[in-house]
């Protein structure tokens, strides 16, 4: 049985974590690099795991490993071979894993909580562009192509000791149907798929999230879909449309609601975790299942929604 189905015939909700690249921003990493949070990876693992910690002491179900954006290519362009890419791979998953069970073994933390579980994060092809493409989805590249992209690194983290493949930020239908035709490759792995959605009806390239949501999820091996990395204030609507044409649980987690200007590379305005907690509930409630938070959300932001759900009714 799938991670996400056993916790939820026993609890009424999943609570994800928040944001690993901007909570190492938080906490002085400069991450003004192709690799952005893999960055640290290589240079302080430690704080990854820290973080990892933090959000399960905040009441995280579920850690997502720091992966999004580890690809052979994009460590390949610092000079990394495959087998130190694919070790780093298999440490991003190790220091959530390590994470969930030093916290796992203090009895205290087990209280009216589920064992949390750990989604190795599996990023788009435009996450390793670092041109933002997977806000736009705009490859033009085929779906083999894109299986040949995506084939060697989910073959690393399918293996890596996750209970669960978080296929994040998708942009365009043809990268979702491409993994969906990947898992064949991978028959006892589990995923969810989250898109990127540019408004309340659409993921970012245009199509239709209620379309895609009805196609990937009738896949045996999609444990949930979703949405991630997304203005908040569109969620309650893609819940709703996502909810009328499948019966798969629903993810989301999008951003804090702040505003990223790209060409300066900053946020603006501001975003508190007791209204993002408030918001959450309109999700629950709309019918999502999986929550958590995305960019600029943090440890207090997932207190807030866990407070909301912990004890929830459905």
């Amino acid at each position: 049985m799938n991670p996400i189905n056993t916790i939820l015939q026993r609890y009424p909700a999943i609570i994800l974590d928040g944001a690993m690249a901007t909570e190492l921003e938080q906490r002085g990493c400069d991450l003004d690099d192709p690799l952005w949070s893999a960055r640290v990876l290589l240079d302080n693992p430690s704080l990854i795991q820290q973080v990892h910690t933090d959000y399960f002491a905040a009441g995280a179900d579920c850690a997502i490993s720091a992966s999004y954006q580890a690809t052979f290519q994009g460590f390949a362009r610092r000079g990394l071979g495959v087998e130190a890419a694919a070790n780093l791979m298999r440490r991003a998953v190790r220091l959530a894993v390590e994470a969930r069970n030093s916290f796992w073994a203090v009895g205290a933390n087990r209280a009216n909580r589920p064992r949390p579980i750990v989604a190795a994060s599996v990023g788009p092809y435009g996450a390793f562009l670092h041109d933002g493409s997977e806000y736009r989805g705009d490859y033009g590249l085929t779906e083999d192509e894109l299986m040949d992209f995506h084939r060697p690194r989910m073959a690393v983290l399918a293996d890596a000791g996750a209970d669960i493949l978080a296929i994040e930020t998708i942009p365009c239908l043809v990268e979702a149907v491409a993994i969906t035709r990947l898992l064949r490759e991978f028959p006892g792995t589990s995923v969810w798929i989250s898109f990127s959605a540019k408004d309340g009806a659409h993921i970012c390239n245009g199509e239709s999230f209620a379309a895609c949501a009805a196609l990937v999820s009738a896949h045996p091996q999609v444990a949930a879909v979703g949405i991630n990395c997304t203005p908040p204030q569109f969620v309650a609507d893609l819940v709703t449309a996502a909810r009328r044409v499948t019966d798969t649980p629903i993810v989301v987690y999008p951003n804090s609601g702040e505003i990223y200007h790209a060409e300066g590379r900053r946020w603006s305005g501001v975003a508190g975790s007791t209204a993002y907690g408030a918001q959450a509930r309109q999700w629950y409630a709309a019918g999502a299942q999986i929550i958590g938070g995305c960019c600029r959300t943090g440890p207090d932001h997932i207190r807030e929604i866990a407070k909301i759900l912990r004890n929830a009714e459905r």
